[in-house]
């Protein structure tokens, strides 16, 4: 059915169409960092969603995914913090470079596949959102989501290989976006990660923030480590450094932390055993969909290129385990779900899951490690 010129297309307009255009980003990207959001009116994340679906009417509907309900002990005293980890896939790189043979261009589109994005964030309303590979910071995620009530920080790469794709829309990085009305900023810190002493191409932002609602500080970060076979010590040095950054950034565990990320790394790789043993106690939220709650997912990104299937778990929620506990997980796709082409699709808009867990404060605080 195609769309009546009615109220549906001029708030199409006004949320969706009416953005920053690309020349505007390229020439003022720095003023941008903070754009003043009171001056952008407040969307309605209803007529949002509803717009997005005008968009995407001609596509198959949202895969169904379940809450898998985790809490072991009496419910907690305040309203669950939602955190939400997923990496986009940049733009430039999913038609430019990462050459996903099984996968139609037609389905890459950016007008429609934003709109996946921003149905997929909109349909789990997380209260913090961590991205990677997010190079429509400016151009999309930024004015929307503050307009829907966010406070957005970006950190790009050094050396974003999208700007080495033609008809790029700048470099891509991570970006983190927490509710408002739920939290405070008290301390951010944008880290750009060494390995063996040199500054490398990969980021992490860490923000300490103060929960409205219980008082509690806690800190967030995302992060987006090294990618390729070939390059696991490297990674290590990246990780290690990430820890030592947050170990002082948290007072060594004396504020809560999370930090979600992909870190292509799989659960053998050394980077995720210095996670899981750091002095930082953290333990990796999906773990605890397992039977006995020790094994990480079968997969977290599933793809075709031209060398073959790669189906990996690189992506992960760690969370402080002596002062936070997980209410709920997202369960993943199934293979059926996923289909035979494997991802992105017309149904799904990234190469990888989305990760998204609720999580509760302790209920004695004083409790450390």
């Amino acid at each position: 059915a195609v769309c009546s010129m009615g109220n549906s297309t001029s708030r199409l307009y006004s949320a969706l169409a009416k953005t920053l255009s690309s020349s505007a980003v390229s020439q003022h990207q720095d003023c941008l960092e903070e754009l003043d959001s009171a001056r952008l009116d407040p969307i309605d994340p209803k007529d949002l969603l509803e717009e997005c679906q005008i968009v995407l009417q001609k596509r198959p509907p949202r895969f169904q995914r379940d809450f898998v309900d985790l809490k072991k002990n009496a419910d907690s005293n305040h309203r669950p913090i939602r955190v939400m980890q997923w990496n986009i896939l940049a733009q430039a790189l999913g038609e430019g470079k990462d050459n996903f043979v099984q996968c139609p261009m037609e389905a890459l589109k950016w007008e429609e596949r934003k709109c996946l994005i921003l149905e997929e964030i909109l349909a789990y309303k997380p209260d913090i959102l961590c991205l990677q590979e997010v190079d429509h910071y400016f151009d999309t995620f930024q004015p929307l989501l503050s307009r829907l009530g966010y406070q957005c920080t970006f950190f790009p790469k050094p050396w974003s290989p999208c700007l080495d794709v033609e008809q790029n829309n700048g470099p891509d990085g991570c970006a983190l976006f927490f509710l408002k009305d739920r939290f405070e900023l008290i301390n951010s810190a944008n880290i750009r990660l060494t390995a063996m002493k040199l500054k490398t191409n990969q980021v992490a932002i860490a923000q300490t923030l103060k929960c409205n609602e219980t008082g509690r500080l806690f800190c967030i970060a995302v992060t987006h480590l090294k990618a390729r076979t070939g390059w696991e010590r490297f990674r290590s040095a990246q990780g290690c450094d990430l820890l030592q950054n947050l170990k002082s950034i948290t007072q060594g565990a004396k504020i809560p932390l999370i930090i979600c990320g992909d870190f292509n790394a799989e659960p053998t790789e050394e980077v995720y055993r210095e996670f899981s043993n750091s002095s930082l106690n953290l333990n990796s939220a999906y773990k605890l969909l397992s039977p006995d709650g020790q094994s990480e997912p079968p997969y977290t990104t599933w793809k075709i290129r031209p060398s073959g299937e790669c189906r990996h778990t690189l992506d992960y929620i760690w969370y402080s385990q002596h002062a936070l506990n997980v209410n709920s997980a997202l369960d993943l796709l199934t293979e059926e779900q996923i289909g035979p082409n494997r991802l992105p699709s017309f149904n799904y808009p990234s190469d990888h899951l989305s990760l998204v867990c609720d999580f509760s404060f302790n209920q004695d605080p004083d409790r450390l490690l």
